[in-house]
């Protein structure tokens, strides 16, 4: 391999991204678009939930019971209703998520011991959220009883009550449970995986439509030269997104970093090397701007999204798609960054993530490689 041939291949594509600016801040404006709206837009968390009631009781114990939702920060409170009829549109019209009906009967029956049947009507259609809106109801409904009990066996003994158990339960790292520090860590992998593999896709392409290849062809620049060289200038510019999107994250959304700032951007660097070489070998293989552009989208932005680990729990996948997560590398990305910013864990942990991007960058550019020589031959 010839470093002055490769330097200039290099240079001859830095000056083609420096002569189109619109690509060039696309390539950079599009990172930051895309974290911008799912950092805000996406989340996980569900409090505020609007709930409405309907008490036909009217009693303290009643009122009582109804304010352990009300002064939760999981429930927005949004009204009254007095029958079944406002209830329904209440729901029907997303004023509400949730509605609770209290009988009316539910403060004799309670005070005289008996059990009492609280109805509580929840919006199945987001089954994730109606889920655990039915989740929140029944912790606060179980606090509720439990305090009930301790008041009763109380008065009827005459002694203080205390728990035999006394749950402490810590949370580590992410104590506050804000899923934006789970969502912006994996975003990143999803982002600079949809980026590089854009970046890189049309530059083969391109010479092929243009007619320039030929030109390529007939200097002495070999398949290895010219893959290295096209590769460099936008490896520059994807570590430049990285370095955006870790700033954006730390600054802007106060995800806290709590590991190795040379091991992220060197791990970043795996990543961003094979999938720019994964883009270059789609470009290589496509021949035209458009075919490569959308291959590059679906190879890599909806495995990265889907089947990353980054949206939804691996180990609840079925079987068969668990196994083919192991050749999506932002699985192994996925990991790494989270491992990085949220538990502050070393190379000595996350070594074999690693060595999964490291042997998928040899690879995908040796392939890239070959297959470019082919197309010479």
């Amino acid at each position: 391999m010839n470093l002055r041939r490769l330097w200039a291949v290099a240079r001859k594509e830095s000056l083609h991204i420096r002569r189109d600016p619109r690509s060039l801040g696309l390539a950079i404006g599009i990172p930051m678009l895309m974290i911008l709206l799912f950092g805000y837009a996406l989340t996980l968390d569900v409090d505020r939930v609007p709930l409405v009631t309907w008490d036909q009781s009217g009693t303290p114990a009643s009122r009582d019971y109804l304010a352990q939702f009300t002064s939760s920060r999981y429930f927005l409170f949004t009204g009254q209703v007095d029958n079944y009829r406002d209830l329904e549109a209440a729901i029907d019209t997303r004023r509400a998520w949730v509605a609770l009906v209290i009988p009316a009967d539910f403060g004799r029956d309670l005070a005289a011991g008996r059990a009492v049947a609280v109805q509580a009507i929840v919006d199945g259609s987001d089954s994730n959220t109606a889920g655990i809106v039915l989740g929140y109801a029944s912790g606060i409904t179980q606090l509720f009883n439990n305090r009930i009990a301790l008041a009763q066996i109380e008065r009827t003994t005459g002694a203080a009550i205390t728990p035999s158990l006394d749950l402490r339960s810590r949370v580590w790292f992410n104590p506050d449970l804000e899923s934006k520090n789970y969502i912006i860590p994996g975003i990143i992998a999803v982002i600079m995986g949809l980026i590089a593999a854009l970046l890189t896709s049309l530059t083969v392409a391109r010479e092929w439509e243009n007619g320039t290849m030929e030109q390529l062809i007939s200097t002495p620049v070999r398949g290895s030269e010219l893959i290295l060289g096209k590769l460099f200038p936008y490896f520059v510019i994807g570590l430049f997104d990285v370095l955006i999107a870790v700033l954006m994250a730390v600054f802007l959304f106060h995800v806290p970093l709590r590991g190795s700032v040379p091991l992220l951007f060197g791990v970043s660097a795996l990543f961003v090397f094979g999938t720019l070489a994964q883009g270059i070998l789609i470009s290589t293989l496509a021949r035209q701007q458009l075919l490569a552009s959308q291959f590059a989208m679906v190879s890599t932005f909806l495995p990265a999204f889907l089947l990353s680990g980054f949206t939804f729990a691996i180990a609840n996948m079925p079987l068969p798609v668990q196994v083919i997560t192991h050749i999506v590398p932002a699985r192994y990305f996925v990991a790494l960054v989270k491992g990085i910013f949220l538990r502050g864990v070393g190379l000595g942990a996350l070594w074999p993530d690693a060595l999964f991007l490291l042997l998928f960058a040899v690879i995908v550019t040796g392939v890239s490689i070959r297959k470019f020589r082919k197309k010479l031959a």
